[in-house]
């Protein structure tokens, strides 16, 4: 179980559960622009080294997340799974999937809105 607000170490993560972090980086720039400009978001990539089900329960896949005060709206989130055939499936929101050995999920956190004009 993780969280944004409380993100398991690498470390932990790893040790815990039978799982690869192949990727883990803040995308610069993400966030919602504005007099003052929102947090930037996050993409990581677990790679799964057992079978397992895994799901997804996340806000803002479809719906941007508002500015205010004339800021810009910030970022999509997704979650993309990579197959062993190379095909990649998109989860929803509120999703789940069983997750053969050596396949992956990309997870993108959205990001909040600016506030105010630039």
């Amino acid at each position: 179980h993780m969280t944004n607000s409380r993100l398991t170490d690498p470390e932990v993560l790893e040790f815990r559960f039978p799982v690869l972090l192949e990727d883990f980086h803040i995308r610069k720039g993400s966030g919602g622009r504005g007099k003052w400009s929102a947090g930037d978001g996050t993409k990581r990539t677990l790679r799964f080294l057992e079978k397992m089900d895994c799901a997804i329960l996340a806000s803002h896949r479809t719906i941007e997340p508002k500015g205010m005060a004339g800021g810009d709206n910030g970022e999509l989130g997704s979650t993309e799974v990579r197959r062993l055939d190379g095909k990649v499936e998109k989860l929803e929101g509120c999703d789940q999937t069983v997750l053969e050995v050596g396949e992956a999920v990309t997870v993108i956190t959205p990001t909040a809105g600016g506030w105010g004009k630039v």
